[in-house]
Parts: C-alpha cells; structure tokens; sequence
C-alpha cells in the first residue's frame, strides 16, 4: 500500500535512502506528510482552549472527591508541586455554585461544547496519518463526545493508576503503561469511525501508551523545576507557558507513535501479522 495518495506532495528522499533504508524512507515520508510539529501544536492549543477549561469547570461544581483525584492525577501525570499544585488546588477550592454563578450556566455549556475541538483535531490527525478521507461531521459528532467523556473519567483516575492502587511505581508504570496502550488503540479506532481494523491499531496503540508513560516519567524529574522557575520569572503566568510547552511535548510524542504505527503497520511482516488491508482507503461510511 502506497504511503501517500496520489496527488499529495511527497518529501524528496534520496535514492541510496530508498534503496538501502527503505523503511528509514517511508518514515521520513509518513512525517513529513503528517506534519508532526504543525499537528501537535494544533493539538496542544486545542487542548489548552478548551478541555483544560472544561476539566477545571467540571472539577469545580464536582464533589470534593473528584476534586481530589483530579489534583492528584494532574500531580502524578505532569509532577506538578508546591506553588504550581497550590494554583490547582485554589481553582477547585472555590465554591462550584459561585463558579458556575459568575460564569453562567451558558457559559459553563459553551466551554463544554468547546472541548470537542481537541476531540476534532485529534480525529484528523488520525486520519492523516492513515490516509483516510475526512468523515461527515453528523456521522462523527458522537464520537468527539465519547472520546472527551471516556478521557476525563481516565483522568480521574490517573493519580491511582500510576502508583498501581499502592503497590508502587514500578507497578504503576506497567498498569498505566496497560491502560494507556488501551485508550490510544480505542482512540484510533474510535475517531478513524472504524474504517481500519483493530489490528493494525496496534502497533500506535503501544507506542503511543509507552511513550505517554516514559513522557510522565520524565515530567516528574523536569517539571518541578521549570514551573519554578518560570513562575520566579514570569508569575503566575509562568506556568501557563510550562503547560503549553508540556502539551505540545506530549501530543509530539502521541502524533509520532500514531504516525509510525502506520508505517509499521504496512511493512511487509507485521502486515501479515496484524493482516493489514491494502488497497485505497474504504469511503467513509
């Protein structure tokens, strides 16, 4: 199956690369056409406008409980501490009736509503980075609510899942690891509207979740430091460039896997593994 569809501008990759790294080729082509940066950036602003607002407008009119799990996950996924977690807590510390009194209820269904649009910009992400042809808004709209409902119930409890319900971090990174390989292999198949079988999902499914992991990973070891930082040099408004900046970081990693889960999904061995179709994308049903 052709990387790229007839028509579509192709990376220019030398000819020793293509005789002799073939794959290293296809990679460089798949990238370039996806537009892994411009893709992720859209993602990460996406993200930042509307279901961070709406995560933060959920958890302040959500009983105290959520309210601690969701500060709890949003420490343990991007390790976040002192001053920086102090600006969390004091966002759901506030009374949800006034929250949703000074906003308004329209306002509060609005910022919902807006939260789609990361669920639309990851739909055609995945799309591009399969081939497929855009699908009908009317057929797709239930599955951005979907998406951004199962994901905010798995951030909820992310702060356990990681730890491994207690029994440690090593625990932790293989059951969040687990559960993350699951969302992202659910994620594809759901936004792509079923047009690819589960199977070849797979492999961007796992490097997508790895990759999610090792990003948390390491987000607690950098984190701390360059909030702190920036909130030294910026004030509050320092922590807002680090999220911005940890968004687009994490949507890389998740454009790359999903990305390269094609190419791999297409190479001759794993395509009879996984039983990859081949032939021009089905039409949207």
């Amino acid at each position: 199956m052709p990387l790229l569809k007839s028509g579509t501008r192709k990376l220019a990759v030398p000819d020793w690369m293509r005789k002799h790294t073939p794959l290293l080729g296809r990679l460089l082509e798949q990238l370039a056409y996806v537009n892994v940066v411009d893709s992720a950036t859209r993602l990460a602003a996406q993200a930042f406008l509307g279901a961070i607002p709406a995560l933060f407008v959920i958890g302040a009119i959500a009983p105290d409980w959520v309210q601690e799990q969701l500060v709890s996950s949003i420490r343990t996924t991007m390790g976040l501490q002192d001053a920086s977690l102090e600006q969390v807590r004091s966002v759901y510390s506030a009374d949800g009736g006034a929250a949703v009194a000074s906003s308004g209820a329209v306002g509060c269904l609005v910022t919902l509503a807006s939260a789609t649009a990361c669920s639309r910009a990851l739909q055609r992400t995945c799309e591009r980075a399969w081939h497929q042809p855009k699908a009908k808004a009317r057929l797709a709209a239930w599955r951005w609510v979907a998406w951004l409902s199962v994901w905010l119930a798995a951030l909820l409890f992310q702060g356990p899942v990681q730890d491994a319900f207690g029994t440690g971090w090593v625990g932790g990174f293989l059951l969040a690891a687990t559960s993350s390989i699951l969302l992202w292999w659910w994620t594809q198949h759901l936004l792509l509207g079923a047009r690819v079988p589960w199977l070849p999902l797979l492999p961007g499914a796992v490097l997508a979740g790895v990759g999610q992991q090792l990003l948390t990973l390491a987000s607690r070891v950098y984190m701390p430091g360059a909030v702190e930082r920036s909130l030294q040099e910026f004030g509050s408004l320092g922590s807002v460039f680090v999220l911005l900046s940890w968004l687009i970081t994490m949507f890389v990693v998740i454009t790359l896997a999903i990305s390269v889960g094609y190419v791999v999904a297409h190479e001759p061995l794993p395509a009879r593994w996984l039983r990859t179709p081949d032939g021009p994308p089905r039409p949207t049903s």
